[in-house]
């Protein structure tokens, strides 16, 4: 039975949770930030390692301007209090941001390059947020920073091969188990490189009903599994 150290969690069905509470679809954004302040708490305790979150993608930039407006103040206030959250530097957690940072306002994108700066030198857990991120833009960005490597003469083309694409990448390390809470049965461009081998489960709950026995479950239905990587 195989042990999942790494786990990635596409984080849908915010909006349609607070739709069925007849709330603003914009305030399940708010109950789904503070149950992934709960996962984190169940990963460390069930000693999952790292954790890579889908949070905001490229195509989320298309959101209706009020909701994207929350969304940013929601960030903001996050990633501030997780900067002083005591902790977070008490169990050396590594904060990542994934993506195209640079897209946010530039408020935002500070807060974010604040934080991993604070918690760089950590390496007893990591949490890795894909904000601005999409699948094929991350693969683009690893083909244009390779050839950008080329051009320099920093690697030669008899240099490259999938080992080396994957440094590239946000992030290289590569998730034993992706889960996809709201009920729909697709990546959705998520870790479109890395999740090559990696375990898929795929809940109907929405994010913000996602409880721990939900992740016991599926990390006990990861045991089950026979990984056998293609052979």
């Amino acid at each position: 039975m195989s042990e999942a150290k790494h786990i990635a969690i596409i984080l849908d069905g915010n909006r349609r949770f607070a739709k069925r509470l007849m709330a603003k679809p914009w305030k399940g954004h708010e109950f789904g930030r503070e149950k992934v302040g709960k996962l984190l708490e169940w990963c460390m305790e069930l000693g999952i390692r790292e954790v890579t979150l889908y949070a905001f993608s490229v195509d989320n930039f298309n959101r209706p301007k009020k909701e994207f407006d929350y969304l940013m103040k929601l960030f903001r206030e996050a990633f501030e209090s997780v900067k002083d959250d005591a902790r977070i530097h008490e169990k050396k957690v590594r904060i990542n941001f994934l993506g195209r940072i640079g897209m946010f306002p530039e408020d935002v994108a500070k807060a974010m390059r604040v934080l991993m700066e604070a918690t760089k030198t950590y390496d007893e857990y990591v949490v890795n947020f894909c904000m601005a991120y999409g699948g094929r833009e991350e693969i683009v960005d690893a083909a244009a920073k390779m050839i950008a490597d080329l051009e320099k003469g920093a690697i030669k083309a008899e240099d490259i091969n999938e080992e080396k694409f994957k440094s590239y990448l946000y992030s290289p390390r590569e998730p034993d188990l992706i889960i996809r809470t709201g009920g729909e049965k697709r990546l959705s461009g998520f870790l479109l490189y890395a999740s090559s081998y990696a375990e898929l489960i795929f809940l109907d709950k929405m994010w913000p009903e996602f409880e721990k026995g939900d992740l016991v479950a599926c990390l006990e239905d990861f045991r089950q599994r026979e990984r056998r990587f293609g052979r």
